[in-house]
């Protein structure tokens, strides 16, 4: 069994409690969300116990008092802007979020397109969610923001944007991705709000870094790690400091805007509400990590996986150097390399001795399987295999014969013109289920499939996009070493 570092019942416990303290010092509360809501597995990774969804647990719990404001950038639109991860636009993860906090019972109010400036994708997303009842606003870039606060708190600055009237007492405002004006929009509702009497406040949640954990503690410095293509870094916060002559963390983005944006909070609010960036935030996760030491391993492994992704990049896309450099700067000041991830020393142990690619998973109770490369399955199908094998308690057979396998390759490489005989993973799992109609030993191997979810694992080669993806619905851990299988200029699935 993993061992768990952060207690997920409290978090949401003194979460709810916080935002809800924080929003009876004014008459409505803009609350900026940070980071992702529903799949925040960054969190999951570093704070074992910590879920994916808890942020959304902890809305439910206030929701009769939340509304949802989305807020996405004209030209992200008009590019049509990826989200790498999911393999989606921004735009399509906008409709994505929004059935699925419908889909939570938490009502979506309104979306914000800002720096709009006539984009034509941008009035046909306007369209399609006004058909679809939800109120939209245009909000426009100003130049000099957010210096030039005269002009920004005037009819030429907030005061041109489209207003939107919330219903709830707070208003979570959220994005698809990084970028979009969150912050901006706050300030504009707050103005306008202003300007029809109403005294709105602002506070930000933003998971990290830990406020109240030291400067480079490894869920920080892992923070660090997430956002190395961002240049975020994290920094005392001389704000508080001077104010309360405590040390506390933030990062550089907010420490450095804060004094302008103190100066437009005192405008619109009409007095000033905080005295430092971490004043601004509501930020229990420190509060409820109850194993350091279970979550500092997390973090490590978590930064050498990154510093891995990095490094697979850099094979398609030199940009990366210096992303690798930074990310070997922070394993440094962690204190950690890639030799404390277990798994990897395993992966390599076994292609050394093979002289072909390896595979390792390390189980929720710690013990490494791993797999190799044969005729028949590929070093992570083989892999994959022995840890369902392992996991449901069975003898170590072949789960699959021959019988089962060469008609697959036969179809793979005669009838389909492929050029790897092997079984990629999502065929030995399709072949299991087949088998399962009649095999009891398969049926138990594929219901041991939950049993993968966040284990670690590393391939010593280039997974095939096929695998890669696969491994990532089963929610387990890779890292790849950045070298291909077969070298060649085009390399697909």
């Amino acid at each position: 069994m993993k061992n768990i570092g952060f207690n997920n019942e409290k978090y949401i416990r003194l979460q709810s409690e916080n935002i809800e303290k924080r929003v009876s010092k004014f008459q409505k509360l803009y609350l900026e969300f940070g980071g992702k809501l529903f799949d925040d597995f960054h969190a999951s990774r570093v704070l074992p116990g910590f879920e994916p969804d808890t942020k959304i647990k902890m809305l439910m719990n206030i929701k009769d008092k939340v509304e949802i404001m989305f807020v996405i950038n004209a030209c992200d639109i008009e590019k049509n802007k990826m989200r790498s991860d999911l393999g989606i636009t921004y735009a399509q993860d906008l409709f994505r979020l929004i059935d699925a906090f419908r889909g939570n019972d938490l009502y979506v109010g309104s979306v914000v397109i800002t720096r709009y400036e006539g984009q034509s994708e941008a009035k046909a997303l306007r369209k399609k969610l006004e058909k679809d009842g939800i109120k939209v606003a245009y909000h426009y870039a100003i130049d000099d923001y957010p210096n030039c606060i005269e002009k920004i708190l005037s009819k030429e600055g907030f005061g041109k944007n489209e207003y939107i009237k919330t219903e709830k007492k707070i208003v979570v405002v959220t994005a698809p991705g990084p970028g979009s004006g969150k912050l901006a929009t706050c300030l504009s509702q707050m103005y306008n709000d202003s300007v029809n009497g109403i005294k709105a406040g602002y506070a930000k949640f933003e998971t990290f870094p830990i406020w109240n954990l030291p400067l480079n503690h490894p869920v920080n410095l892992a923070y660090e790690a997430a956002t190395v293509d961002l240049n975020d870094v994290n920094m005392i916060d001389p704000f508080h400091l001077e104010a309360y002559n405590e040390i506390t963390v933030n990062y550089n983005r907010d420490v450095e805007a804060f004094p302008v944006l103190n100066e437009l909070f005192k405008k619109v609010q009409g007095k000033a509400i905080y005295k430092s960036p971490t004043d601004m935030g509501v930020n229990m996760v420190g509060f409820c990590i109850e194993n350091d030491n279970v979550c500092k391993k997390a973090s490590k492994n978590e930064v050498i996986r990154r510093y891995y992704d990095a490094l697979v990049k850099a094979t398609q896309d030199d940009t990366y150097e210096e992303q690798i450099a930074k990310l070997e700067t922070i394993m440094r000041k962690i204190g950690t390399d890639p030799s404390e991830r277990t798994c990897i020393a395993k992966a390599k142990a076994v292609a050394d001795k093979t002289k072909a690619p390896a595979f390792a998973i390390e189980l929720p109770d710690g013990r490494i399987i791993t797999g190799k490369t044969s005729k028949l399955l590929g070093c992570a199908s083989a892999a994959l295999l022995n840890a369902l094998k392992d996991l449901a308690g069975l003898p170590d057979i072949d789960l699959l014969s021959k019988d089962v396998i060469v008609p697959i390759q036969d179809l793979k490489t005669n009838h389909l013109k492929g050029h790897n005989p092997r079984l990629h993973t999502d065929e030995v799992l399709i072949a299991l289920a087949i088998q399962s109609m009649t095999d009891k030993n398969c049926e138990k191997a594929l219901d041991a499939i939950p049993l993968l979810k966040n284990c670690e694992a590393h391939s010593t080669v280039i997974l095939s996009e096929v695998d890669y993806k696969l491994f990532k619905k089963l929610e387990m851990r890779v890292s790849q070493d950045p070298v291909y299988q077969v070298k060649k200029l085009y390399h697909g699935s």
